[in-house]
């Protein structure tokens, strides 16, 4: 049994994996190399707490309970009895592996090691520990206390009780708990990478404009949230770095090719929210760009993207990284797609979909319209993903 769990980065996702562990019982211990991040990380839970009690989520008792069980350490030995330690720092792998190396110092030879990156190896952060075979990747997604998906990602080298015991203990935090196979971006972070590709190189080619881009995928395809609005959510410099990471990872993959366009407002410094500018002007005197509600070109805009969605989850059944199952309850769950992508491609038809994706081909000649070989079988032989 998992009962004592350190989270190592107090920034947003490390707060947040600290109080979902708190809130379900656990004691915790966060840490974090900068003192103000703590800090700010202390005021921050002690806030977000007594506001849900307020709100009547919980009791004051409750809030004082979850926020007495977090403990703010200074120094990575205080994770000496834990049980498992998440790390949730900056996404690079040099600095994670020099911090998985401070920890095997420190905790018991039995303790799990868990990195909640969103897409660098797990089996290069095993390879460069002592013990790799206690080592996995659990990735939560912002922010973690309301968002419902966990991906699991055991690396080659990982034991498979530590998979077990990691997947036991996120589903006892009421999360959807998803195995994946160690590849770059996992499920979510690979399979949506076209939906702000897609929607880039339409800008890019003048088929429409952002608003209008947005418009259709949300009022049309039913989304949640545009494309642009949600890369100046996310921020320009974190969807870019993801997409330029996914891309080099698979040795310049032109299905996963970063858009010049994405490059430039990350030089420019513009963001999105955060800075005040990314797509969008978020000013106050700022003019509301309005979407042409075209209805012939949003279908159009939603069967491109949409098509190429599902041409990316379906390669993601082809190479083994997930189940169909696992691969809807990720991207329903992680990212709040209105429908899973292979349910989609049913509902859509095969065939449709296999001749939609030789179309992108054939007009644009580049590889990275090509048809996922599974769709093309699958189209061949009559077959859908459920039954």
């Amino acid at each position: 049994m998992l009962r004592k769990i350190g989270v190592v980065g107090a920034g947003t996702m490390g707060r947040g994996i600290a109080q979902v562990a708190a809130t379900y019982g656990h004691d915790v211990i966060l840490y974090d190399a900068s003192d103000s991040v703590t800090n700010q990380a202390r005021d921050f839970l002690l806030r977000i707490l007594n506001r849900l009690a307020e709100k009547g989520r919980m009791t004051d008792i409750q809030a004082k309970e979850i926020f007495g069980r977090i403990r703010f350490s200074s120094s990575l030995s205080a994770y000496a009895d834990c049980d498992i330690v998440i790390e949730a720092i900056v996404e690079k792998l040099d600095i994670k592996q020099a911090v998985f190396s401070k920890l095997e110092e420190v905790v018991r030879h039995d303790c799990i090691l868990a990195s909640n990156t969103s897409s660098l190896s797990i089996a290069s952060l095993a390879g460069g520990c002592a013990i790799p075979s206690r080592v996995l990747g659990i990735h939560f997604f912002n922010p973690a206390p309301l968002m419902k998906l966990v991906e699991v990602i055991p690396a080659i080298q990982t034991e498979d009780e530590v998979t077990r015991e990691s997947m036991k203990l996120v589903r006892s935090w009421d999360k959807t708990v998803v195995k994946v196979k160690d590849t770059p971006g996992f499920i979510v972070n690979r399979v949506a990478r076209p939906f702000y590709g897609e929607a880039l190189r339409i800008l890019e080619e003048g088929i429409a404009d952002v608003a209008t881009i947005d418009w259709a995928m949300v009022e049309i395809g039913g989304f949640r949230m545009g494309p642009f609005t949600l890369m100046d959510y996310i921020g320009n410099d974190v969807n870019y770095a993801v997409t330029e990471s996914v891309f080099q990872a698979f040795y310049h993959d032109p299905r996963y090719k970063p858009a010049f366009t994405q490059k430039r407002l990350v030089e420019a410094g513009w963001l999105g929210r955060k800075t005040g500018h990314g797509y969008y002007d978020y000013s106050e005197d700022a003019q509301k760009l309005l979407p042409e509600k075209n209805e012939e070109k949003g279908n159009a805009i939603v069967r491109r993207i949409v098509t190429m969605l599902v041409n990316e989850a379906a390669d993601a059944v082809f190479w083994n990284i997930a189940t169909p199952e696992d691969i809807d309850l990720a991207m329903t769950r992680g990212v709040n797609y209105p429908k899973g992508l292979l349910a989609w491609a049913d509902d859509l038809g095969i065939e449709k979909c296999v001749h939609e994706m030789d179309r992108l081909y054939h007009t644009y000649r580049e590889d990275r319209y090509r048809c996922s070989p599974l769709l093309r079988q699958m189209a061949q032989t009559g077959r859908i993903f459920y039954k």
